[in-house]
């Protein structure tokens, strides 16, 4: 299932975020009795992120059965402003009850490599062979990239690992990212693409997922099973 909602403002896409991530823990909760999701870093999901912390959310999401996992960090230190995992945190996981022991970060701090095979394991630890994460948030950015997958890096044609270190030579620093092994096994996917200056890379993007994929991000979309785009007018202004 592939399917695309134009909203009108940011704000109304985190509310449909937020609405998407309540369904999805319910439904998991319900009948596996755990809910996984795998957060994204940006100003996009931040929002949703606020909004699942207010008390019209937080209540209708049973906290002690959630999982929070990561699409990819930054190799900086957990209070370093450019961590994803601060913006979560100080977003929504402080705000909300869930039990630290399934909070489940990617160590930015520690040595790339190590890093990245650590988390490799953790999830492995969790998931196992045969289970997968049931929701997965993206982004995207002007280059087509989505988690830390740029175009041109070895993580983006990845065939076994779900977890790599990479020196993105774009930004010239290192990132830790999900692969597309991983990425595109959930049981859906949201791409979160807000703001006029991402019109041209989704127009882009979008119409590679439906025809040749080259982008990491049409790559993902194009692959995965349940894939949904929550995008607001601006970002939806260029699409033919």
């Amino acid at each position: 299932m592939k399917s695309l909602e134009i909203l009108l403002d940011p704000q109304d896409v985190a509310r449909r975020v937020a609405e998407r991530f309540v369904r999805a823990a319910t439904l998991a909760s319900a009948t596996r009795k755990r809910f996984t999701v795998a957060l994204a870093g940006g100003a996009s999901p931040r929002d949703a992120y606020q909004l699942l912390a207010t008390r019209e959310f937080a209540r209708q999401v049973d906290w002690d059965r959630v999982h929070v996992w990561w699409g990819d960090e930054r190799c900086v230190s957990p209070e370093d402003p450019q961590s994803n995992y601060r913006m979560a945190k100080e977003s929504l996981i402080n705000k909300v009850p869930i039990p630290w022991e399934q909070v489940h970060r990617i160590r930015g701090e520690d040595p790339p490599v190590d890093a990245a095979a650590a988390y490799e394991d953790s999830l492995r630890e969790n998931f196992g062979f045969n289970d997968r994460c049931d929701l997965i948030l993206l982004g995207l950015g002007k280059e087509g990239h989505t988690a830390s997958l740029f175009p041109g890096q070895a993580a983006v044609g990845e065939k076994v690992r779900w977890v790599l270190a990479e020196r993105i030579g774009l930004l010239g620093i290192w990132r830790i990212t999900l692969t597309p092994v991983f990425i595109t096994r959930a049981r859906e996917i949201i791409f979160i693409v807000t703001g006029a200056g991402k019109a041209a890379s989704f127009s882009r993007v979008y119409q590679e997922a439906r025809g040749r994929e080259t982008s990491p991000a049409a790559i993902i979309a194009r692959r995965a099973k349940r894939v949904r785009w929550l995008v607001d007018r601006a970002a939806a202004s260029e699409l033919p």
